[in-house]
C-alpha cells in the first residue's frame, strides 16, 4: 500500500488563519458531496469549536473522503476517535 504523506498543521498558527485553513481544506475536497457537507458543516460549526476539536477536525480532513463520506452516511462504522464529530456532522446535515 502506498502511503500519501498528510500535510502538517502549521506550528503556532493564529486561530483565525487557522479557522480559514480547515475551512478551505473542507471546500476543496475530492468528492462534490464531501465539498457541500463539509464546506456547510465547516461555516457553521468552526469558529465555536475549542482547539482540541479543532485538531480533531484537522486529522478527520487528513482521512480518505471516501471514507469520510461512508460514515456521515452511515455506510461504514467511523473509526472511535471521530464517532462524537461524525454524529455532529450528521444532525447538522438533519438540519439543512
Amino acid at each position: 500500500m502506498i502511503e500519501i504523506p498528510q500535510p502538517e498543521r502549521p506550528e503556532n498558527e493564529p486561530r483565525d488563519v487557522r479557522v480559514k485553513r480547515l475551512t478551505m481544506r473542507s471546500m476543496r475536497r475530492g468528492i462534490k458531496e464531501m465539498d457541500l457537507i463539509l464546506s456547510a458543516y465547516a461555516g457553521d460549526r468552526l469558529e465555536g469549536m475549542d482547539e482540541a476539536d479543532l485538531d480533531l477536525y484537522d486529522d478527520m480532513l487528513n482521512e480518505n473522503d471516501h471514507d469520510i463520506y461512508q460514515w456521515i452516511t452511515g455506510f461504514l462504522t467511523p473509526k472511535p476517535v471521530y464517532e462524537a464529530m461524525v454524529e455532529d456532522i450528521q444532525a447538522h446535515i438533519s438540519k439543512g
